[in-house]
């Protein structure tokens, strides 16, 4: 097993950033229609940052482990660089290979980090 599978596992068995936040400024959910992964987001922007980012949702490890490793690396980080941030950029977070299906799975954190960003409270 690669290291890089091990961190997926890592983060999907122990996600960071894994609940919900009280009083966020942005929130989303998105759904897989291919695969029926779900994720929902809170986060709390304050002076152009990203204090504090939570999530929850159901879904294979890709899904999940994503979600972990993007709220673990955009925290505290300014929402420019959240909003800046493509599909490339997560495939580098996961560090494997994957499927055109699976890439789904991936990038379901990224459209609900971008669409909370943009549905402020």
């Amino acid at each position: 097993m690669s290291i890089y599978q091990e961190q997926i596992l890592d983060h999907f068995h122990n996600p960071r950033h894994y609940g919900i936040l009280d009083h966020p400024t942005h929130q989303s959910d998105t759904k897989n229609i291919s695969c029926g992964d779900a994720l929902h987001m809170d986060i709390i922007v304050k002076d152009g940052i990203i204090r504090d980012i939570g999530f929850y949702g159901n879904g294979c490890a890709i899904s999940q482990a994503s979600a972990s490793l993007l709220a673990e690396y955009i925290c505290h980080k300014p929402v420019a660089e959240a909003k800046a941030l493509k599909k490339g950029d997560v495939e580098k977070l996961i560090g494997i290979d994957l499927s055109p299906n699976r890439l789904k799975c991936a990038i379901l954190s990224l459209e609900t980090l971008h669409k909370a960003l943009n549905n402020i409270l």
